[in-house]
């Protein structure tokens, strides 16, 4: 099959090789695809990133299944995100199967593990509340959505705030005139793309119908994943307070749990996502190991797949609509409001309990504006190691 032939080896190899979160990925993308392949100009890879930050769901992944489907039609994007995504994702279930068989000899790699997400996640929060910096209704309406959040910890309460940032967006924010765009090319007919949007609208509405209904751990467990990535703006870091409040709270994974997978996940290649893979292997719900990895990886990336291939044939004109264009700014400081009281809670909260981790946290948060985060998270493991053994 060419499309296989053409394309999973390429993005198999960058999900090997590729560290450094969504923004890094989509640079590397724009020099492997517009740079060195040539598969599309820069004005149409643009146009490809405006769209994928305007859909929820990972950003990066989403740019990688649009170049697949552009170049191979769906089958393709599904090629392109099984070589990107499984790496890291059987990385971090093994990951997650030794942490659940070995626990009680992690010791100080646990504690390293939650100081790290203490330092990206401090990384993450900086680099998207730092650009709204020059207007005050942003940083006010940042510092609200943190504060519900905080407030009134629960799964509805997130997609609450996200919707009403977008309405305070659409109310005081003025975007000048449209930007200049290039049509994609190979984009699937408006029939299958009015067909996947109606399955990813019924999948989100639908399963935690059937969930309810049925009273099963798996199709609950799927539900709970597919929600959450149908329903998270910004991608990348902004997954950790939708996922810790639908998974921590219900007692399928501790906090330290959530802590270890999620320091775990910045040490290994490929999108921030797969740490839904390693939630699924470690949860104390059946299913969990391998199987309950993959059900939880497939659901977290499932929305992006049918959302990314539904509306590229409507996007062209769907972008040229002003209150559209309007909200995205309220959006993206909800977004950021939402990062920023999961920062305080569960991450510092959990990964801060003495002046040693606070120290080590501040290194590792200064270190990661000179080295990959990789090396930062291995740097901080051997340091807490040593220090807790």
């Amino acid at each position: 099959m060419k499309s296989f032939s053409e394309i999973f080896p390429i993005f198999l190899k960058l999900g090997l090789t590729y560290f450094g979160g969504p923004v890094a990925h989509i640079g590397y993308f724009r020099k492997e695809f517009v740079g060195r392949r040539k598969w599309l100009d820069e004005q149409a890879y643009a146009d490809l990133i405006s769209l994928c930050q305007f859909l929820p769901g990972p950003a990066s992944s989403q740019v990688g299944m649009a170049l697949g489907l552009s170049r191979g039609g769906l089958v393709g994007a599904l090629f392109a995100w099984l070589g990107f995504t499984l790496p890291s994702a059987i990385l971090l279930i093994l990951f997650g199967i030794g942490f659940h068989h070995f626990q009680s000899g992690f010791g100080g790699w646990l504690q390293g593990l939650e100081i790290a997400s203490v330092s990206v996640v401090a990384q993450a929060v900086w680099s998207m509340t730092k650009p709204h910096f020059s207007d005050w209704r942003k940083i006010a309406l940042i510092l609200a959505s943190a504060a519900c959040s905080l407030l009134n910890p629960f799964p509805w309460m997130q997609i609450l705030i996200i919707v009403a940032g977008g309405i305070v967006g659409l109310s005081i924010f003025q975007i000048p005139g449209q930007l200049p765009h290039e049509p994609l090319r190979n984009i699937p007919g408006r029939g299958t793309g009015f067909f996947l949007l109606f399955t990813f609208l019924f999948l989100l509405l639908f399963l935690p119908i059937l969930a309810s209904f049925t009273g099963s751990d798996p199709v609950r467990f799927f539900a709970s994943f597919y929600r959450a990535g149908s329903l998270v703006f910004g991608g990348g870091h902004v997954v950790l307070p939708l996922l810790q409040s639908l998974v921590v709270m219900p007692g399928w994974v501790s906090s330290d749990e959530f802590l270890a997978g999620y320091g775990a996940a910045q040490a290994v290649p490929g999108p921030i996502f797969t740490f839904a893979a390693y939630l699924g292997a470690i949860s104390n719900r059946t299913p969990s190991g391998w199987v309950g990895g993959f059900i939880a990886l497939f659901a977290i990336f499932l929305p992006s797949f049918l959302l990314v291939a539904g509306i590229l044939p409507f996007w062209e004109k769907l972008r040229s609509i002003l209150p559209v264009r309007q909200a995205m700014p309220g959006i993206h400081c909800a977004v950021a409001g939402l990062l920023l009281a999961a920062f305080y809670h569960p991450v510092c909260t959990t990964g801060i309990r003495n002046g040693f981790d606070f120290t080590l946290a501040v290194f590792g948060l200064f270190m990661l504006s000179k080295i990959p985060a990789w090396a930062v998270v291995l740097s901080i493991l051997f340091i807490a190691a040593v220090f807790h053994s």
